[in-house]
């Protein structure tokens, strides 16, 4: 009797850890919801390395995440849903762009913000936008001597 209740111990240690796990790994990644957040969207020409998940950023620090991407097709242009959380008003006049960590890093979605008084209501569209820059056409334009197409 005693080997089945050390069992059920071991066994109720194991299922308490791999709960914690997930929990951490949920809230790390940003796949659970970590408090009360609005949603902005953003309309990007382009939107390389920005998925769903996609960190959001004011001034270095984590707001938000990305929820949904998608293209719209009058236009051309990848329309961004993300969230940032509550209690963060973004000025009206702000600007959103696609950033990256550094040559090896990933991408995230910056928010560079303005000064009006006035804020962005949740599901407004950010019309100040600037899209990803390649890292191939930089050494391209790098490797040629800054050479515009047009000139040669």
């Amino acid at each position: 009797m005693s080997e089945s209740k050390t069992e059920v111990l071991v066994g109720g240690v194991v299922l308490a850890v791999a709960v914690g796990f997930l929990f951490y790994a949920g809230k790390t990644t940003g796949m659970t919801r970590g408090g009360d957040e609005y949603t902005l969207n953003a309309s990007f020409r382009s939107a390389d390395g920005v998925s769903i998940g996609t960190d959001v950023r004011l001034a270095g620090v984590k707001v938000g995440r990305v929820t949904d991407i998608t293209l719209d097709p009058g236009t051309y242009r990848a329309t961004t849903v993300f969230t940032v959380g509550e209690g963060i008003d973004v000025p009206d006049d702000s600007a959103v762009a696609i950033s990256s960590e550094g040559l090896l890093g990933g991408n995230y979605v910056e928010i560079m913000p303005g000064g009006s008084p006035f804020y962005f209501e949740p599901g407004d569209e950010i019309e100040f936008t600037q899209g990803s820059v390649s890292l191939v056409s930089l050494l391209m334009k790098f490797v040629s001597g800054g050479e515009d197409e047009a000139t040669q």
